[in-house]
């Protein structure tokens, strides 16, 4: 991880291998299009206050994500000036928004790849922004490279280590509010980065029992007391669903319960999460083309991990509990098959009529096993549907709800942290399309509206007034194009920081 330090220090004089500052995009009234966002004073008056006309003759613009490298001035200890671009600038007296801010931190701490140190003299007006900037450099970072060659041999070509150090001018040292900005950016987006890791982890090492192990540690580190149910426990519960889906592989089934307590908490959250350490269809297999990235499919169970051990870092005052409903969907001549009938934790019984819609599955057990504790909400976090990719694309996540007032909520804090989320209903009519002639329900129904059908699938499964939220994050949990803003390719950690929040603002007695 990078670290991060706070500074009052004059740009000119830090010792560094880079300054980042940043440009917008002025007024059309101006003579120039382009603004040197506060932060930069120093820089700017070191170029006789003209360094918005050499940006610009450079071809920079101030748009979001744009990147422009110059010599720094005479008299700077750092040799180079990175200006990134904040979009448009803010209406007068306002600030910067917060996700401008990570966005242009994370780009700049992505591009400074293989320095040891950087000062970001990015546009600073208090702690909350100062946060924003600590949690885009940390996350712009982030590079998966345990399996590449040059992690194990310095010497080796190809790659560059992560931005060692960055230094946050305009934050204060001995400031509470600055300090603890600081220390929560940090804690979330370690966590955040080791959901990352563990979506990028091959199949061949991340089965259930993997997954099971790594979260113990982590468990133990921080506090976060653990039950692992492994499939004799499974059997024994009668948890159907977990068990139907990994039948078909030799790595057993697990399901994962992590639970933070606070002395101090009025309210109880749980999260769950699809953990599908391999999803290959099944023996309903899944075409060629779309087996690749299906390491992936986990990325729900690794949000909501991470979410739990973030809370705990925090010690927010609220009860949050995760459950990771870990398998492996693999086709073999112990597979459930289409036709089959499971027996689910809850009693219903299921009439599988598609193996590939199998997260349904291993979440409806979770959910009902959460439901049990009477918690005051329930949060399910699943790359589900690919229906939910053809509606959104691939960067927002559907919001689905059994309570309007909670579908509100979640969305609000999706939206609050950066991360696009959008509500969306859940048609009583598409209900229907999962009338079973055998069994209590169909784990599938009318094509049409898939994502939605999915929700209405599991809402089945959670217990009566309880508020309960899906997140379907197929589209956003794996970014196969290149990196963007602090997003990078690969397991990106959807969810985390929404969660992370949806706990803060409970704990605040700001959420129901």
């Amino acid at each position: 991880m990078t670290a991060l330090t706070l500074s009052t220090a004059a740009a000119p004089g830090l010792r560094a291998d880079a300054i980042v500052i940043g440009v917008a995009k002025g007024p059309a009234s101006r003579s120039s299009n382009l603004v040197v966002a506060p932060g930069a004073e120093a820089v700017d008056k070191a170029y006789d206050g003209r360094l918005a006309a050499v940006l610009e003759t450079l071809g920079a613009t101030g748009a979001e994500g744009e990147v422009t490298k110059l010599p720094a001035p005479a008299g700077f200890k750092a040799p180079l000036v990175l200006a990134v671009g904040l979009g448009g600038q803010p209406e007068k007296d306002a600030s910067y928004d917060a996700e401008a801010l990570r966005k242009a931190a994370g780009v700049a701490a992505r591009t400074l790849a293989g320095a040891k140190k950087a000062a970001f003299a990015l546009p600073v007006t208090d702690a909350a922004d100062l946060g924003a900037v600590a949690e885009g450099v940390g996350l712009g970072a982030y590079s998966f490279d345990a399996y590449k060659q040059q992690a194990k041999d310095p010497k080796a070509k190809n790659g560059k280590a992560p931005l060692a150090e960055a230094v946050l001018l305009g934050g204060k040292p001995r400031d509470a509010a600055h300090k603890a900005a600081l220390a929560r950016a940090g804690a979330v987006t370690e966590e955040l980065n080791r959901a990352r890791d563990l979506i990028n982890m091959p199949p061949n090492d991340l089965n259930p029992e993997a997954f099971a192990a790594i979260a113990q540690d982590a468990a133990k580190a921080h506090g976060v007391k653990i039950q692992i149910l492994d499939e004799k426990a499974l059997a024994k519960g009668g948890y159907g669903g977990i068990l139907g889906v990994g039948a078909g592989s030799a790595s057993a089934p697990r399901l994962v319960k992590l639970s933070y307590t606070s002395s101090k908490a009025k309210k109880h959250l749980a999260f769950v999460g699809k953990g599908i350490t391999y999803d290959s269809g099944g023996i309903s297999l899944k075409p060629a083309g779309h087996n690749e990235t299906m390491k992936c499919d986990m990325s729900g169970a690794a949000a909501v991990f991470a979410a739990v051990v973030a809370v705990a870092r925090l010690g927010l005052d609220v009860n949050v509990t995760a459950w990771l409903a870990l398998a492996e969907n693999m086709p073999s001549g112990s597979a459930t098959r289409p036709g089959d009938v499971l027996r689910m934790f809850s009693g219903k019984t299921v009439e599988v009529l598609n193996t590939d819609a199998e997260g349904r599955l291993v979440l409806a057990d979770a959910l009902w096993a959460a439901s049990q504790e009477k918690p005051d909400a329930i949060v399910d976090v699943a790359t589900l549907t690919g229906a939910m990719m053809l509606a959104l694309g691939n960067r927002t996540f559907g919001v689905m709800a059994n309570d309007d007032a909670f579908r509100s909520a979640v969305y609000e804090a999706a939206e609050e942290v950066g991360e696009p989320a959008w509500p969306m209903p859940l048609p009583e009519h598409l209900r229907k399309g999962m009338d079973s002639a055998t069994a209590d329900i169909a784990n599938m129904g009318e094509r049409m509206g898939g994502g939605l059908v999915a929700g209405l699938f599991l809402r089945e499964f959670v217990g009566e007034g309880i508020a309960w939220a899906h997140l379907d994050i197929a589209g956003p949990a794996f970014n196969e194009g290149g990196p963007f803003g602090y997003t990078p390719k690969g397991g990106t950690g959807t969810a985390v920081r929404t969660l992370v929040r949806l706990a803060e603002l409970t704990a605040a007695g700001d959420l129901g």
